[in-house]
Parts: structure tokens; sequence; C-alpha cells
């Protein structure tokens, strides 16, 4: 264990995965700062996902590492942790924001229920003020507060990724992981649901890593972006320089795409 003044909130080292003859990822790198939004682009079958789930601990990789800087200072490699300390992590730094919020949420327990369980994960077990939190929340992500006791199975698509929103940032994260957090919505519920997240994002000072196919997602929530194709990263930069300026023929050719060109 190490404690590093100004060290990055997170550093990935080298991350590699290997599904028999097919390489999901290869050798790859990057840091990511306090309160950084960074967006993971590339086609079906790229590797963004494997990626980010990779960092998040939720696949284990071949070779490299993550190291994240905890709240004390402290730098730990996440193969370092025990599984305790894992869950602790996931429960109050991190979130993990699904596409499908179904895999976020407790479909049958109430809204309030949703957010509270996280809360009660860390400890808080004081219903008044679990059930104001969950209130809060709601407001937050634009569910009305008559909705509180309503399970998710009764929600509209766009209010369930508000809600599994509302459920990984009630305990106040330093880094949300978002795997596609638009798709399959309607345009107009997007858009809704867009504002929403980039208002939390910087009201909060969340660290982002977003995956998205959706190059206009990654220009309006990151700062920074890392393409991929079959596993590697073949650009990164400045959100606006890589997507007004694509180096790579294969970024060219996905934002050209975008264009209509």
């Amino acid at each position: 264990m190490t404690t590093i003044d100004g060290a990055p909130l997170l550093s990935v080292h080298g991350l590699s995965k290997r599904y028999g003859a097919i390489v999901a990822c290869r050798d790859i790198s990057f840091e990511l700062e306090e309160g950084e939004a960074l967006a993971i682009v590339g086609e079906s079958g790229s590797g963004k996902t494997t990626l980010l789930n990779l960092v998040a601990g939720a696949l284990a990789a071949d070779s490299g590492d993550v190291v994240y800087r905890l709240r004390d200072g402290s730098a730990r490699a996440l193969s370092s942790l025990s599984e305790a300390e894992r869950r602790a992590l996931t429960r109050t730094d991190w979130g993990f924001v699904h596409q499908d919020a179904a895999r976020g949420l407790r479909m049958n327990v109430s809204a309030g229920g949703n957010i509270g369980e996280r809360l009660m994960a860390i400890g808080d077990r004081h219903y008044g003020r679990i059930r104001s939190a969950a209130l809060d929340w709601l407001q937050r992500v634009e569910i009305a507060a008559s909705r509180v006791d309503d399970p998710p199975s009764t929600y509209s698509g766009g209010m369930r990724q508000r809600l599994q929103i509302a459920r990984n940032l009630v305990t106040g994260p330093r880094l949300v992981f978002m795997d596609e957090p638009t798709g399959g919505l309607d345009v107009s519920v997007q858009a809704r649901l867009l504002d929403v997240l980039r208002g939390l994002i910087a009201d909060m000072g969340l660290a982002v890593i977003l995956v998205t196919h959706d190059l206009a997602v990654a220009r309006l929530l990151s700062h920074r972006i890392l393409v991929m194709k079959q596993g590697e990263v073949i650009e990164s930069g400045l959100t606006d320089r890589v997507l007004d300026d694509p180096q790579a023929p294969y970024t060219q050719l996905l934002v050209s795409s975008v264009l209509g060109a």
C-alpha cells in the first residue's frame, strides 16, 4: 500500500483479456483523474464493454492491473483487495449504471427501497433519514415523489434508468461506470436522461468511465475519449479534438459515418 500526493484516482496498467483465439483487450493503459469523464467508443465487438468490466473488477484480467486511490490517500491495486474490501468499494466509492436498468435494480422492490438499500448496505438504519434521502434523490433525477412507493416494474424505461442512477449516486461515490446508459431509449427520453446525467456529473464532481457507441453522447458527457478497435486503443485524447480532428483512419470512418459523409 502506498500513499501518493497528486496521484490519479485510477491507473490502468497493461490490461489484457482473451477468449480463446479472440483478443478482447490487448495491453491497455490509461489514467483517470478525480472529476474527469472518460468515454470508451468503438463498434460492437471492439472490446469496450470488456475493458469496462475489467476496470470495474467484474471480469478477471489475464494480465495487467488496476490501481485505485482510496479516500485515505493510499493507492491500492484491485488485485490486492480482499473480498470484503472490494464489496465496500462498490457500495460506497463506486457505482455501475447498466444499459438494462433491470440489472441494476430490484424490480419488485419500491423505488424508495431501491435507493435505501444502498444506504443500508453502508450501515444506515434510520428509516426517516433513508426515506428523506430517497425522496431527495427522486427529485434530483426528475421522478415525482408520489412514485416513491411504486416498484420500478411499473416505471417507463427512462424512469428506470434515472432510478438506477439515483440508487448508484445516493452514497456519494467518486467513480461511476456507465455501460451504454442511453441505449435502447427513445431520442426524447435519451435527451432528458443526458441532461440529468450531465448536471449530476458536474454538481458532484464525479469521475466517470462511459462506454457508448453514440459519439454525440461521448461529446456531451466526456472530457477525454478512447477509441477501440479489435481489442486495442487506436486513438485517444481530448474528446473535442478526437471527434473534430480524428487522426486514425478508423476514427475518421466512425466520425464520418455519424455525419453521413
